[in-house]
């Protein structure tokens, strides 16, 4: 569900964005844009340099000390970490009665907390690099006209003033103003940026400056979205953060800083204050109790008898402290990430596994706002040597790639059945697929 502020963001300033006003010959003019030829190199060159290039300023990197220092910021680790470096301490400066043996259980906490820490910095690095995978497979391309000659570029080159082409199956580069519809109708969906999960039909005619909501610029293009059906020109108005897509990235970049603890974090986080508190107070009842036994004779004197109850006190504080539940915590939701990663779902941060399994209900309006609005073949049947029993075959692939397989069929099966040469020839007649070079 997106918040107020990126509502917000689908609300346009007719004064600072006014193309949807203007015909598609001011639309040319804006830009210097020759209807024919597009813009030239040296344009291109100049807007490049005033716009920057057609991108989504990502998120900076986090350093490995960062991911570190994340690891630490939870209230029962901070309790072990100061555990271990206290009995470190008495460990260093005992009388050396009991030898190695005084190291193993500050040892052990550290280990804890070492292993709790990889295994977490592990799955959020595992989860931004499948995040980048995901960005690179999905970076579109666009079909513009430049010198007046029409090629395919990076999407990410695009400057304001491109004389693009849009043809079905096209991912919209751009924020892009229609200027000419060489179908007989140009529908577009537009649910990974509106929640619209019918498509929505085009124009090129001039709006007024009642069209204030996105849904109402007919005659604009948003970048992110996809066209479903015909074939169109338009100049690109706007590009990387300028467009609407990139006002909500804006705003959820501004929700993410403001983000809430999880549930769970935040129980963890006063159950570790309580715990801080009982603790304290116990180990020094525990030490004032023994005040009296200070000046005994066996410690020798009154500072080592202090030292001494002291010691007592700190270990009765780290026997108290349940070492082994953040590591039993984060080997539970790596568990829950796994699985999830399993069925193709990639989860960046592991307590929102916990988030996810606290929730019973999902509102949600259309299946659009959740989905890609993707509608792909996953399983098939034909006909084979008996009407009554159809040949059942699953595709591994489920999205718009057109690299796939179909599975427990090789080239001999096919070649045996005619039936699926008729659905492969139906298939390549029913598309707008082209071959280029």
């Amino acid at each position: 569900m997106l918040r107020a502020e990126a509502i917000g963001a689908l609300k346009r300033d007719t004064k600072q964005f006014g193309f949807h006003l203007m015909s598609p010959a001011q639309t040319y003019e804006k830009y210097s844009t020759d209807p024919k030829k597009g813009l030239t190199t040296k344009q291109v060159e100049s807007q490049q340099a005033k716009f920057g290039f057609n991108e989504l300023q990502a998120e900076a990197e986090k350093t490995l000390w960062e991911r570190i220092a994340e690891q630490f910021e939870d209230t029962l680790v901070r309790i072990l970490l100061a555990a271990a470096t206290v009995s470190f301490f008495f460990a260093i400066t005992g009388d050396g009665e009991e030898g190695i043996t005084a190291y193993v259980e500050p040892f052990v906490i550290l280990l804890i907390l070492l292993l709790n820490g990889i295994v977490a910095i592990w799955q959020d690095s595992n989860a931004d690099n499948a995040l980048e995978a995901l960005m690179e497979l999905q970076a579109p391309r666009a079909n513009v006209m430049r010198n007046g000659e029409l090629d395919q570029i990076e999407a990410r080159t695009l400057v304001p003033g491109d004389l693009v082409k849009l043809e079905s199956g096209d991912c919209v580069p751009a924020d892009i103003r229609l200027t000419k519809i060489d179908s007989v109708a140009l529908q577009v969906g537009q649910a990974s940026l509106t929640g619209e999960s019918v498509n929505v039909s085009k124009t090129i005619k001039t709006l007024g400056e009642s069209a204030v909501m996105l849904q109402d610029q007919k005659n604009i293009v948003f970048s992110s979205t996809d066209v479903k059906q015909g074939q169109a020109w338009g100049v690109v108005a706007y590009i990387g953060h300028g467009t609407a897509i990139g006002s909500v990235h804006d705003e959820v970049q501004k929700a993410k800083e403001e983000e809430e603890d999880t549930p769970l974090k935040k129980q963890l986080d006063e159950f570790g204050d309580k715990l801080a508190w009982v603790i304290g107070i116990i180990c020094l009842i525990v030490w004032l109790m023994n005040i009296g036994n200070f000046f005994d004779p066996i410690h020798g004197s009154a500072v080592k008898g202090c030292i001494y109850y002291l010691k007592i006190a700190i270990a009765l504080a780290v026997a108290a402290i349940p070492e082994g539940l953040p590591a039993v915590i984060t080997t539970c939701l790596a568990l829950g990430t796994r699985k999830m990663a399993q069925n193709n779902c990639i989860v960046r941060r592991l307590a929102s596994v916990e988030t996810l399994g606290c929730t019973s209900v999902i509102c949600s309006d259309k299946t659009g706002t959740l989905t890609k609005n993707e509608m792909c073949a996953v399983h098939f049947a034909t006909y084979g040597n008996s009407i009554d029993k159809p040949d059942a075959y699953d595709i591994e692939e489920s999205s718009y790639s057109p690299e796939s397989n179909v599975k427990g069929l090789n080239a001999q099966g096919y070649l045996a059945n005619p039936n699926f040469k008729h659905i492969a020839s139906n298939l390549a007649l029913n598309c707008f697929a082209q071959i280029k070079k």
